[in-house]
């Protein structure tokens, strides 16, 4: 079996073994909670019930219009500062769900402007991580040499090791950033750090949701503009680094075996070259010789 082959299968093997062992872990640690956040749910329900005298209808009329305020707690969401953000989370696929179209014609445009600017965004994000693992490798390659290393060649493992440092250190600022804005705790801020710089986008931290944050605080709402490029642009440049390698090993083998089948096939195109120009000769001799013998009176 090809190699290619052996190794797509093992990915898909590793996959599904990495989805069950996930399934397995966050059901022990997440369903129990769950319950309990349910009956306590239920308990404050029925107390709400028997105090305000509403019936089921009244208490799901009230669920959908808290629903629906949600979005409105930090103000305009679709003035200018809003839709860049909603605009943000569209073309880098974060998608918080903090905000969404509310007409036809804004959904139309989403889907349009989503078709154009995720492609667009994948190859900017793609080419940046590139130019700044170049700038990061001329870097070291300086570095080494101002400190008199005898081999100055900046290896794999140095760029990855940067790398990492580089992504751990940009979750640690934004983290400590929006723990102070935020009034969340550093562990909720590096979270909410990590789900937005890995475009997960759960949505349940948001910044920028807090009461007219997004049309009076100008200064962290340009902060937190930037740090999403930003940080993307780091973690895009790691991912460039380690996971891009693996997915060119594919087509490296590809590429090699498309060679050595050329290889092959021109050596033995060279191999049957030079049996006819042996052969020549040997008819030739061959025929002579039947000629001579066969008909002595040709002489």
């Amino acid at each position: 079996m090809k190699k290619q082959n052996v190794r797509t299968l093992s990915l898909i093997l590793c996959m599904f073994s990495y989805l069950l062992v996930g399934a397995a872990v966050f059901d022990a640690l997440e369903s129990e909670s769950e319950s309990s956040r349910r009956r306590i749910l239920e308990q404050k329900r029925n107390e709400m019930k028997k105090k305000y005298r509403f019936s089921e209808d009244d208490y799901h009329e009230i669920e959908r219009v808290v629903l629906q305020a949600e979005p409105h707690r930090a103000g305009r969401q679709w003035k200018f500062a809003g839709s860049f953000y909603f605009a943000i989370t569209v073309i880098t696929t974060i998608g918080y769900g903090h905000a969404a179209p509310g007409t036809d014609a804004g959904k139309v445009f989403c889907m349009f402007y989503a078709v154009l600017g995720i492609p667009l965004t994948l190859v900017m994000f793609q080419s940046l991580g590139e130019r700044m693992n170049t700038f990061v490798r001329y870097l070291l390659h300086k570095m080494k040499q101002c400190l008199g290393f005898r081999r100055t060649e900046v290896s794999m493992e140095n760029m990855v090791l940067v790398g990492f440092l580089s992504c751990i250190g940009t979750l640690c600022v934004g983290a400590a950033a929006f723990s102070h804005f935020e009034g969340w705790s550093f562990f909720h801020a590096y979270y909410y750090c990590f789900i937005t710089l890995t475009t997960i986008g759960f949505g349940d931290f948001v910044a920028l949701q807090k009461k007219e944050d997004l049309q009076e605080k100008t200064p962290y709402v340009a902060f937190s503009f930037m740090y999403i490029l930003v940080g993307l642009t780091v973690i895009g440049a790691f991912l460039n680094l380690v996971v891009l390698r693996f997915l060119t090993m594919n087509t490296e083998d590809e590429r090699r075996d498309a060679q050595e089948r050329a290889s092959l096939k021109r050596d033995r195109g060279l191999l049957d070259g030079g049996g006819h120009i042996l052969l020549n000769p040997l008819l030739l001799v061959f025929g002579t010789f039947i000629c001579v013998f066969v008909n002595p009176n040709s002489s």
